[in-house]
C-alpha cells in the first residue's frame, strides 16, 4: 500500500476554504506580503524571478470566507525529455497573519492546498522549507506528517539563533557577553563613520569587502551576492534590502545586507575588510542594526546562521552578541513529498548530485588555497570545515614536489601529473 507521502491522491479542503492559483500579478502579491508577520525576502516575486526565471515561478493563494488565510510562492524545475520536476517552497507558506495569533488550521490547510496543487495535479515532487522553529517544531512536524510530507532528516535543518528584540535597548545592550560589550565600546570610539541605505551604489562598495572576506577565510560562498545584486534593483522599495557600511580614514572596512520584512530582522551578508578586523566594525554595525530593527518594530532578529563546529568564531560572535536576549534553535528542517516512488528516487539522487558537487567545490577551493600557500612559502593550517584533511595533506605533499596540479572532474579531484 501507498504512503500518503508517495501518492498522488488530492485530500479535500476543509469547509470555507478555498485556493486560486497563478491568478495574481507581481505588484498584487507584494501586497498579500505586507499583510503576514511571517514575510520574507525569499518568497519575494523578484527573488524568484532572479534565481529560477519568471516563467518557472508559481503562486498559491488560501483564503477562508474570503478572505486571504495564506500564500506561497513556488520554483519550478523541471528536468528536460522527462515528465519530471520538483516544486520548491523556501521559507514558506507564509501563514502567520499581522496582529492576529499563529492559527495551526491556515497552515495546515495551505500545505494541504500546495500538495494538491503540485504532486497531485501536477506530478511534481515538492518540497517545503517553511520559517519555523524547533521551539515549536512538534506541532507542525505532526502536521506536515499527517497532510503527506516526510522530514529530509536532522542533517538539514540549520541552525540559527533568534535574539529576542522586546526588552528595552538598554537591556539589549546589558544582556551582551561582557566580551561583546567591550569591543563594541571600543568601535564606539574609534570614530567610524556609518553610512545606510538601499542603493545600487552601497550595493557597488559593499561587494569588495565581501570578496575579500571570502578570501581570506577561503570558503565558498552560500549564495551569489550578484544574484542579489538584481534582486534589490527589482524590489519595491518597502521591501529592498537595507545596506551599512563602516567607513574608516575614508576606506570601507566592514558592512552588513540586512532584511525588514513582516515582523523579523535577518541578516544576509556580512563582511569585514582586513583592516575592519582592527577597528572593532562589525560590532558597531551590529549594535547599530539592533537599533535599527528595534525602531521599525521588528520582534526578533536573525543572525541567520550558526555551525559551532566548523565555525566556532562566528557563532561565539553571533551568541555573545544576543547574549542573555538570544535563543539558539533550529530549523523544523525540509520536508518532500512525492508523486510516486520513480519521482522520491529521481530527487534523492538529485539531492545526493548536488551535495557531492558542493563538497568537491569547497574541497577544490582548499585545494587552491594550499597551493597558494605553499607558492608563497607561507605555512597552511588545514581548514577546520573539510572532510577529510589526511587527503588533503597528501595531495600537498605532491604539491611541494612540484608533481601535480588539481583538475576537478565529475568522478571528484584528479591529481593531473
Amino acid at each position: 500500500m501507498k504512503s500518503i507521502e508517495s501518492s498522488r491522491k488530492m485530500r479535500p479542503l476543509d469547509a470555507g476554504y478555498a485556493s486560486q492559483v497563478d491568478q495574481v500579478a507581481e505588484a498584487a502579491w507584494h501586497g498579500l506580503l505586507r499583510l503576514f508577520a511571517d514575510a520574507n525576502t525569499y518568497q519575494t516575486w523578484p527573488y524568484g524571478e532572479v534565481i529560477s526565471g519568471q516563467s518557472n515561478l508559481s503562486h498559491l493563494i488560501l483564503k477562508y470566507d474570503g478572505e486571504v488565510a495564506a500564500i506561497a510562492q513556488a520554483r519550478i524545475a523541471k528536468a528536460p525529455f522527462i515528465n519530471f520536476g520538483i516544486a520548491y517552497i523556501q521559507w514558506g507558506p507564509i501563514w502567520h497573519r499581522n496582529a492576529a495569533s499563529a492559527n495551526l488550521e491556515a497552515f495546515r490547510q495551505a500545505v494541504r492546498a500546495l500538495r494538491n496543487e503540485y504532486v497531485c495535479k501536477r506530478g511534481l515532487s515538492l518540497r517545503l522549507f517553511p520559517v519555523l522553529f524547533d521551539d515549536s517544531s512538534l506541532c507542525f512536524s505532526q502536521i506536515l506528517a499527517e497532510e503527506g510530507f516526510s522530514s529530509l532528516g536532522e542533517d538539514l535543518r540549520g541552525r540559527t539563533i533568534l535574539m529576542d528584540l522586546q526588552p528595552p535597548l538598554t537591556a539589549l545592550r546589558e544582556g551582551m557577553a561582557r566580551n561583546w560589550k567591550r569591543n563594541l565600546r571600543q568601535a564606539e570610539q574609534n570614530e567610524l563613520e556609518t553610512i545606510e541605505g538601499t542603493t545600487d551604489e552601497l550595493f557597488e562598495r559593499f561587494i569588495p569587502i565581501y570578496k575579500q572576506m571570502v578570501t581570506r577565510k577561503n570558503f565558498v560562498e552560500p549564495n551569489n551576492i550578484h544574484q542579489f545584486k538584481s534582486i534589490q534593483a527589482r524590489l519595491p522599495e518597502q521591501f529592498k534590502m537595507k545596506i551599512m557600511l563602516c567607513r574608516s580614514g575614508g576606506e570601507t572596512c566592514a558592512g552588513l545586507i540586512w532584511s525588514e520584512m513582516g515582523k523579523m530582522g535577518i541578516e544576509l551578508f556580512a563582511a569585514t575588510s582586513d583592516a575592519g578586523m582592527q577597528n572593532k566594525g562589525s560590532y558597531l554595525l551590529r549594535w547599530k542594526i539592533v537599533e535599527k530593527l528595534k525602531q521599525s518594530g521588528a520582534a526578533v532578529y536573525n543572525l541567520n546562521g550558526i555551525n559551532p563546529a566548523a565555525n566556532p568564531g562566528g557563532f561565539k560572535f553571533k551568541s555573545e552578541l544576543a547574549g542573555k536576549n538570544g535563543k539558539d534553535v533550529r530549523y523544523v528542517g525540509r520536508f518532500d513529498s512525492h508523486a510516486g516512488v520513480v519521482t522520491r528516487c529521481c530527487i534523492e539522487f538529485g539531492d545526493t548530485l548536488r551535495t557531492t558537487y558542493r563538497s568537491l567545490k569547497e574541497r577544490m577551493k582548499h585545494v587552491r588555497s594550499a597551493k597558494s600557500s605553499l607558492k608563497a612559502g607561507q605555512p597552511e593550517q588545514e581548514p577546520s570545515g573539510l572532510a577529510n584533511p589526511p587527503e588533503l595533506s597528501q595531495v600537498r605533499q605532491m604539491y611541494s614536489r612540484g608533481r601535480m596540479t588539481p583538475e576537478l572532474t565529475p568522478g571528484g579531484i584528479r591529481g593531473k601529473v
